[in-house]
Parts: structure tokens; sequence; C-alpha cells
């Protein structure tokens, strides 16, 4: 599945898009692969090699417009396009500093609401966005200096939701 998937972003444009580290689609196989290399389950590899469908709060270009969103559902699953689909409607500002906390506040940035989402989805969004985030300081040297010094504290902020894998590369990737 992971080649159809890839084959399917390809044919979505992915590979045609300018992005830190090449292309799109080597920073999502990247991001994947990453995901993968911490142990996470299939459904959030998925979900990373996906986590730009509907563009993001950090990068507009969406490869598919939200009136489509059973299309991944049927390529990836309905629980991996769930978790793009919450990658991508996170408002940052507004859900970043409480994503760790029990009840925390989620703003969708697509449709203003806000809701606390499951433990489980919260993890899995600390992870992509742990994933994402690494993979651009690793390959970008711009994004590295415009945003490395604030990474250690956002991921601090993230480490009850983080894997110990992921924790580990964050502290690999950026110092700590």
């Amino acid at each position: 599945m992971p080649d159809q998937v890839v084959a399917w972003l390809r044919e979505l444009g992915a590979s045609r898009i300018e992005h830190p580290g090449g292309t799109l689609l080597a920073h999502l196989v990247r991001v994947r692969d990453l995901l993968g290399s911490w142990g996470a389950r299939p459904a959030l590899q998925r979900a990373g090699l996906c986590h730009a469908l509907y563009g993001t709060d950090g990068f507009a270009s969406a490869l598919l417009p939200l009136d489509r969103r059973a299309e991944p559902a049927a390529v990836i699953g309905v629980e991996a396009e769930e978790i793009v689909y919450l990658y991508a409607a996170c408002d940052r500002a507004a859900s970043y500093p409480s994503l760790a906390d029990r009840e925390a506040a989620f703003r969708d940035r697509f449709t203003g609401r806000v809701h606390s989402p499951a433990v489980s989805l919260r993890r899995d969004l600390a992870e992509l966005s742990a994933a994402n985030e690494l993979d651009l300081a690793r390959t970008d040297p711009a994004f590295r200096a415009a945003w490395g010094a604030e990474l250690p504290a956002l991921f601090g902020s993230f480490r009850p939701v983080l894997s110990e894998p992921a924790w580990r590369e964050c502290q690999a990737v950026l110092g700590g």
C-alpha cells in the first residue's frame, strides 16, 4: 500500500511542489519514514505520508479540497484520514500551547470549532507535528534559523504526549 499511496500523491502533484529539502513528496516520505523509525502504527505512518493533503497552518498549498475527504479515506483508511484532517485543521497558535493538557482546547482553523480531541488523537498530532518540524529543522537551514530556538520549548510542552523515541529524536536534533 505505501507505494500506491506515493503514486497517488504523485498524481495529485506532490512531486511538483517545492518544499524545504526538495519537493513536498520527498518531505512527506521523510516524515512517514521518521514516524516509522519511532515505531508508529501504520495508520499514523500513512497520515504522516499524507499530512499536507488539505494544506496546514504552516503550509498553505493543498493537494485536495476538504470536500473530497472521502477519497483519501478510501486510499489510506478512515483512521489515517482523521489524523490528516486534525493536523491540517490545527490552528497552531490556539492549539499547540495546551496540546498535552487533559482538557486541551483544539481550535479547528477551517470551522472555528473548539473542542478537546481524545488523548490518542492529541498523541498522534504531537508525534506528527514533531516528525514534520524535525524534518524541516534537518533539511532547511532557514527554517532552523527562524524556528530552531522555539522548537525545544514547544516539544517540551508536548512531552507528556510524545513517545519516548520521538522525544529522544527531538533532543538529538535540537539539543537538550
